[in-house]
């Protein structure tokens, strides 16, 4: 008898996550900001003040910090132009395109950020090189993510803290019903119309659910050399702040 065929997902195989990651967001990095802040209602500005507060970089105002996985580097403005923040962000990810995006819409020029290109699993940094750390929306997108928090581990100083902003999945009904019929419905159809790339805006949900829930995200980053590891979950639970800081 012949096998049943797998079913359809936008999801790539997992060898080949990370070139099909780099071609997506290459591909949709002139919309990326737009449609963030469209598809979000502007709540991802407010996620990501939150972000940069639980970084606690008021412990060294002065300090180097990375942003990793930084994109458009919205998230490393969002801390790097904090009132009293005098230090330096670099804003780390290995699809140029985003990154160039951010510098052409004049974003370094109002802020200490730094852009440079390097993959999240294999960071051109020393070891103990960053007072703080932060993610946004990047970590479901990593080939491996158990190397990508040891990496990030490494990176940073003992003590030093990593906050992580993530999608997530709603546990509570009815609102669990109505955001999924939001990503799997709407987003697509605005994604696409925007950026022209219906598959990216098929993919971002998908990976969403398809993500660790909070708990198990804890788990792993206590298992890749951080302790004391806590997560608040925004708008409902549609995404999650976690922090922790670096053990040793």
């Amino acid at each position: 008898m012949p096998s049943t065929p797998a079913p359809r997902t936008a999801l790539p195989a997992p060898g080949h996550k990370a070139a099909h990651v780099r071609q997506m967001f290459s591909s949709i990095a002139p919309s990326y900001d737009l449609l963030n802040h469209v598809l979000s209602m502007n709540i991802d500005r407010l996620w990501r003040a939150k972000a940069v507060r639980r970084l606690h970089w008021e412990r060294a105002p002065e300090g180097v910090y990375l942003d990793n996985c930084s994109g458009t580097l919205d998230l490393a403005v969002a801390l790097a132009g904090r009132k009293g923040f005098g230090g330096r962000v670099v804003g780390s990810d290995f699809t140029w395109e985003m990154l160039e995006r951010g510098v052409a819409a004049g974003k370094t020029r109002v802020a200490a950020v730094a852009p440079a290109c390097a993959d999240a699993l294999s960071l051109p940094y020393p070891d103990a090189a960053f007072d703080g750390a932060t993610v946004g929306f990047g970590v479901r997108n990593l080939a491996d993510l158990d190397a990508g928090l040891r990496e990030m581990a490494r990176v940073l100083k003992p003590g030093a803290r990593l906050v992580i902003l993530e999608f997530t999945t709603p546990s509570w009904q009815p609102w669990r019903s109505v955001y999924l019929f939001y990503a799997r419905r709407i987003l697509p159809v605005v994604g696409a119309m925007i950026s022209r790339n219906r598959s990216a805006y098929t993919y971002l949900p998908e990976s969403v659910m398809e993500f660790p829930p909070p708990p198990e995200l804890a788990r792993k980053m206590e298992a890749a050399g951080f302790r004391g590891v806590k997560w608040d979950t925004l708008s409902g639970g549609i995404a999650a702040l976690h922090y922790a800081e670096r053990a040793g």
